[in-house]
C-alpha cells in the first residue's frame, strides 16, 4: 500500500484512523459491561471481541501507512 502523499489525503486517513480508535474504545467499553452482567449472550460477547481484534488490525495498518517511508 503506498503510504499518500496529498495532505488532503493525509488528514482523512488521520480522521479514519481517529474515528475507528473511538469506535474501538466503545466496544471495549460495551464488553466489560457486557461481561460485568451474569445474563450476557456469550455469542454477542465474542463476536464483539472478533469485531475489536478487525478493527486493531486496520488501525494499525492505516497508522502504518501514515508513518513514511525513510531512504535507505
Amino acid at each position: 500500500m503506498q503510504p499518500p502523499t496529498d495532505p488532503a489525503e493525509l488528514a482523512q486517513l488521520a480522521e479514519r484512523v481517529a474515528a475507528l480508535r473511538r469506535e474501538h474504545r466503545e466496544l471495549d467499553d460495551t464488553i466489560a459491561r457486557m461481561q460485568a452482567d451474569i445474563a450476557a449472550d456469550e455469542l454477542a460477547v465474542k463476536r464483539l471481541k472478533k469485531r475489536k481484534l478487525q478493527l486493531k488490525d486496520l488501525i494499525a495498518k492505516l497508522e502504518s501507512a501514515l508513518i513514511p517511508d525513510e531512504p535507505a
